[in-house]
């Protein structure tokens, strides 16, 4: 679910949520040659959004672009080119045993081994191994944070959290410490509850070797580390280690870029690509990884992904012969041009969707300020404006976790939670809630997405009826500003993985990764928890509908629409087929050829 993406977790792409990682139990087979011998050539595409980091789990470059980017180099935290999974076009699991398998070794308790095949090395030559697997798990399972974390403002108020994640420690957390075979080649987990999304972890990530270079360390002194420091408790917090605080600070901020990096250590890749340009705020080139061993490796020579903010822009570059390919944000606009321009086209709906976000402080702290600000929100209009000129079946979205493209499922959230009881917006009642006050609220928002630009206009103007004082907040850098206490509301939008309920814990519990608006109730808490550990299906979608009713309740903020998906081509590409994923046009860029 995100306008940021990923372990499988919602993306929010310019929107998305955090996912956690995918995975399922394959055959061992030894890796393969490279099979994707070059043909030579270019394929340049376009999408929307700029990229930002070459570490797209944390929460602040958690952006569908850098996503992207990760799930073709394969050093993003949930599934990708580069690991143990990763989704087809119906989200089923695919099993990559080019790079290794896992087996669930034991029910109870549940344990899961995982194996690297023989002679895998990163782009830089240096072998994959568990290392690699066991600092991710590290990342990932949040074993040695010993912090305690504010409700209403997410700081530390004591203790240390080493890596700040965009998605949720949910599972991961339960386990012990992995056990590491003898070859260094394998390891296991073992759970100490049952979890729902086992089969989508993914133990790769970044380089082990990189980390500790960053923290000053041998990788063998790095590992140590790792098994010498012990599990992190709350209640009785301690120094921070000083090798594992330097690897985490590097983790969460060293990744970020304004310009090519100098330092080839960022690069670092396990995937079929590898980046070799990048041009701040215009594209990202990637090249074939010369020491990938397995069948994914591309047939041209690189890709080159365009940021074109505007639909039109596009649509013009795609038919100027510019790029090949472009993945804009659909309007009527847009499906006209495309037409117009002999485009293929390609559609569907996403996983995604819009959403207006109430922050749980400062002017939003009073339950009927945040139920009159709902009251104002025109949602038929913004769907009209937006989405109906493309879906003329289209309806207002009324569900925080279901879309209508899940059937029964969301009719029964929907019934449940209330959430349609917003239906045209009720100025009376609004003024009759806020009482004569005039509250000033700041609105968060992508200033380069013309959907965003439309849909805070609307509210704006909306608003402003029933006495509220909006303030223009919104930004180019956006994504950089969720959960920085810099707004009120936000409206972006997020897009799920396909797979997972990781994106339950990252978005809705306490100190979320993806809980950018401070939400804290305990009863979602315990619902939440409740959902890592419940393999029954209809018990887990019960569990969903209500946390959706419970965020109802609180005036959470509002659901907008389900998003269209739309992606064009030219001709020149063979293979561009449609996915309603985080990972959008790129999903199987490893399979396109040029045509001629």
């Amino acid at each position: 679910m995100s306008e940021k993406t990923r372990r499988t977790r919602a993306l929010a792409a310019g929107a998305g949520v955090a996912v956690a990682a995918l995975a399922l139990a394959g055959c061992t087979t030894t890796a393969t040659p490279d099979a994707g011998a070059s043909s030579g050539g270019t394929i340049t595409i376009a999408t929307t959004n700029a990229f930002t980091s070459f570490n797209g789990d944390t929460p602040e470059a958690n952006l569908d672009t850098n996503g992207m980017v990760g799930y073709l180099t394969g050093v993003s935290g949930g599934l990708g080119l580069g690991g143990f999974q990763r989704l087809d076009k119906d989200f089923s699991v695919l099993d990559n045993t080019d790079f290794g398998t896992y087996e669930k070794v034991s029910d109870d308790p549940l344990t899961v081994k995982y194996t690297i095949n023989p002679g895998l090395t990163w782009s830089d030559g240096e072998p994959i191994n568990a290392d690699d697997m066991l600092v991710n798990w590290a990342i990932n399972s949040g074993y040695y944070d010993d912090a305690k974390i504010d409700a209403a403002s997410g700081e530390v108020t004591s203790g240390t959290q080493y890596f700040t994640l965009a998605g949720s420690t949910a599972g991961l957390d339960t386990t012990a410490f992995p056990t590491i075979s003898d070859d260094n080649m394998s390891m296991t987990l073992v759970y100490s509850t049952p979890f729902v999304d086992w089969e989508l972890v993914n133990p790769i990530g970044k380089p082990a070797h990189v980390l500790a270079e960053k923290a000053g360390v041998s990788e063998e002194d790095f590992i140590k580390v790792l098994k010498d420091t012990p599990k992190g408790n709350p209640d009785a917090p301690v120094t921070p280690n000083a090798t594992l605080k330097a690897a985490a600070d590097f983790w969460n901020k060293g990744y970020d870029v304004t310009a090519m990096p100098t330092d080839q250590s960022l690069l670092v890749a396990s995937g079929p690509f590898i980046v070799t340009d990048f041009t701040p705020e215009q594209s990202i080139t990637l090249g074939k990884n010369p020491n990938y061993k397995g069948s994914m490796s591309p047939k041209y020579d690189q890709l080159i992904i365009r940021f074109i903010g505007d639909a039109n822009a596009q649509v013009t570059a795609l038919q100027n012969g510019e790029v090949q390919a472009i993945q804009p944000q659909p309007s009527a606009d847009t499906l006209t041009a495309l037409k117009n321009a002999n485009a293929t086209v390609h559609s569907g709906s996403q996983l995604s969707y819009d959403h207006v976000d109430l922050t749980f402080a400062g002017v939003f702290a009073d339950a009927n300020v945040r139920e009159a600000f709902l009251k104002t929100i025109p949602r038929q209009q913004i769907l009209d404006s937006i989405i109906t000129p493309i879906n003329p079946d289209a309806e207002v979205l009324n569900s925080q976790i279901f879309l209508p493209t899940d059937g029964d499922q969301y009719t029964t959230a929907v019934s449940a939670s209330g959430y349609d009881k917003f239906g045209e917006p009720d100025i009376a009642g609004a003024k009759a809630l806020l009482n004569g006050a005039t509250p000033t609220v700041r609105i968060l928002y992508n200033t380069k997405n013309p959907n965003r630009v439309d849909s805070f206009r609307a509210i704006q103007q909306s608003a402003q009826q029933a006495g509220f004082n909006i303030v223009d907040a919104g930004s180019p850098d956006w994504g950089k500003l969720l959960g920085s206490g810099s707004y009120d509301v936000s409206i972006f939008g997020w897009i799920s993985p396909g797979a997972g309920n990781a994106a339950l814990p990252q978005i809705f519990k306490t100190a979320g990764g993806g809980n950018y608006n401070n939400y804290s109730n305990a009863t979602v808490d315990s619902l939440v928890d409740e959902s890592q550990v419940t393999t029954d299906k209809d018990k887990l979608a019960d569990i969903k509908v209500k946390i959706d009713a419970e965020t109802a309740k609180d005036f959470y903020g509002l659901p907008l629409f389900q998003l269209p998906g739309v992606f064009a081509d030219n001709g020149t590409v063979k293979g561009i087929d449609y996915f309603g994923g985080q990972t959008g046009i790129v999903w199987n860029a490893q399979e396109w050829t040029l045509n001629g």
